[in-house]
C-alpha cells in the first residue's frame, strides 16, 4: 500500500499525473512548454478580425472551427477571474451610450472608458478611446479602487463548481493556467496610454497604489484557486511594446511592475500543493518584444507570445538566441492576404525550423485581419498542418 505522506497520489493536484495516463492534448502541450524538439506542432489560432468577411464569403454562422481549420483540442484550462485587457472589476461600470454623433456614438464601456464606435457596431475594428476613469488619486478611489476588493464574496460565488471542473481536468494532466491582466495593460486601461506615461513621473504614488491594489486582488484570487489545484502557469497580458520596443524603459518596468510581479510569483510558488511542480511564466505583448526578453527573464519568464512580424520579430532567430524559451505566434498575419506562393515561402521558413527546435506553437501574430480571405486562410491552415506534422 502506497504511503501518501511520502508519495502523494498522482491526481494532478498533489502530484503530476503519470505520463501514460495524461490526455493526449495535455501531454503534447506539456512537451511544448518543455521545449521538446521534433514533435508535431500544436494547431490553434490567436483570434480573428475577419469573421464578417468570411461569413459574406460563405462561412456558416455555426461553423465548427476545430473541424474546418483542423485545430487541436486545448491541453490546458484557464482559471480566470483576474481580467485580461481590462481589470476584473466587481461590479463593472454600466455600459451605456453617452453621446450620439450621427454615424458614430460615444459609449461608456464596462471598464469605465468612453469609446467612439461606429453606430451599432462594436467589433472588427480598432475603436477610439476618448476618456479613461482615473485622472488622480481622487478619481482612482472614487471610480475604481473599491471595484477591486479581493474580499467581495460575490467574486467567488461559482468557485466550488469551477474548482470541481478544474480538479477533474487536472486529473487528466491538463495544465492549469492562471491568466491575468499585466501591470502595464492594467494601468493603461485605467489612465490611458498617453496620460499614463506622465503619471509615472508626475504621480508615482498613484501608480504604486494602483499596483498594490492589482497585487492584492491577484494574490487573493490565486490563493483561493490554489486551495484546490496546483498551478502550471501564470500568464500575464502585458502589451507593453510597440513597433520599436517597450513603451516604458526597462528601469521603469523594474521599478513599477517587477516588485509586484516578483512577490506574486513568490507567493504562488510558496502556496503550491505540489511543491515539485514547475511554474511557467508567460508574457504576452504585441509590438517588438525582443528588447525586453532579457528583462522579463529576470522574473522567471519561460514563455512569450505573439512576436509581431511587422515590428521586426523573427521567431526563428529569436528561437536560436533563446533556446530555452517557448515561443507562440510569429506568423505574419499580413502575408495571409497575399498569394499562395507568399504564404508558402513564409511558412517554409518558419515551420520546419521551429518544429525541429521545439517549444513552438504557430499562430498569427495577432487576430487574423479582415484583408485575409477565407480561401487564403484555409490554404494557410492546410500548409501549416502539413509542415507542422511532416
Amino acid at each position: 500500500m502506497t504511503d501518501t505522506r511520502t508519495h502523494p497520489p498522482a491526481d494532478g493536484v498533489r502530484a503530476m499525473v503519470l505520463r501514460e495516463k495524461m490526455a493526449e492534448p495535455a501531454r503534447r502541450l506539456r512537451d511544448t512548454y518543455a521545449v521538446t524538439p521534433g514533435q508535431p506542432l500544436i494547431k490553434r489560432e490567436f483570434g480573428y478580425y475577419s469573421l464578417d468577411r468570411w461569413h459574406r464569403e460563405g462561412l456558416p454562422q455555426d461553423a465548427n472551427f476545430a473541424e474546418l481549420f483542423d485545430y487541436d483540442p486545448p491541453g490546458n484550462f484557464g482559471l480566470g477571474q483576474l481580467g485580461w485587457c481590462e481589470a476584473a472589476f466587481h461590479p463593472c461600470f454600466e455600459e451605456k451610450i453617452i453621446e450620439d454623433r450621427g454615424d458614430y456614438e460615444v459609449v461608456q464601456d464596462y471598464a469605465g472608458r468612453h469609446i467612439l464606435f461606429f453606430k451599432g457596431r462594436r467589433n472588427g475594428f480598432m475603436p477610439e478611446y476618448l476618456d479613461h476613469p482615473v485622472k488622480d488619486i481622487r478619481t482612482w478611489e472614487e471610480n475604481i479602487k473599491w471595484r477591486m476588493d479581493p474580499n467581495s464574496e460575490a467574486r467567488y460565488a461559482d468557485l466550488p463548481a469551477r474548482m470541481e471542473s478544474a480538479k477533474s481536468l487536472a486529473g487528466k494532466g491538463y495544465m492549469a493556467q492562471q491568466g491575468l491582466i499585466g501591470g502595464y495593460m492594467y494601468l493603461r486601461s485605467l489612465i490611458g496610454p498617453a496620460d499614463l506615461l506622465y503619471k509615472f513621473i508626475d504621480d508615482p504614488a498613484l501608480i504604486h497604489d494602483c499596483m498594490k491594489t492589482w497585487f492584492d486582488l491577484a494574490d487573493n484570487v490565486i490563493a483561493r484557486h490554489q486551495e484546490h489545484v496546483t498551478l502550471d502557469e501564470i500568464f500575464f497580458a502585458e502589451d507593453i511594446c510597440y513597433n520599436h520596443g517597450p513603451l516604458i524603459s526597462p528601469a521603469m518596468i523594474r521599478k513599477f511592475l517587477f516588485p509586484y510581479y516578483q512577490q506574486l510569483i513568490a507567493n504562488t510558488r510558496a502556496r503550491q500543493i505540489d511543491k515539485t511542480r514547475k511554474l511557467y511564466i508567460q508574457i504576452d505583448t504585441d509590438g517588438d518584444s525582443q528588447s525586453v526578453i532579457d528583462v522579463y527573464k529576470e522574473i522567471g519568464m519561460t514563455t512569450m507570445s505573439p512576436f509581431e512580424v511587422a515590428s521586426g520579430c523573427d521567431v526563428v532567430q529569436i528561437g536560436k538566441e533563446y533556446p530555452d524559451l517557448a515561443l507562440f505566434g510569429g506568423i505574419d498575419k499580413r502575408v495571409l492576404a497575399k498569394s499562395r506562393a507568399d504564404i508558402d515561402r513564409h511558412l517554409e521558413y518558419i515551420i520546419p525550423a521551429m518544429r525541429e527546435r521545439g517549444g513552438y506553437i504557430p499562430t498569427c501574430d495577432h487576430g487574423v485581419p479582415e484583408e485575409v480571405s477565407l480561401d487564403n486562410y484555409l490554404y494557410y491552415r492546410k500548409r501549416c498542418v502539413e509542415l507542422g506534422s511532416a
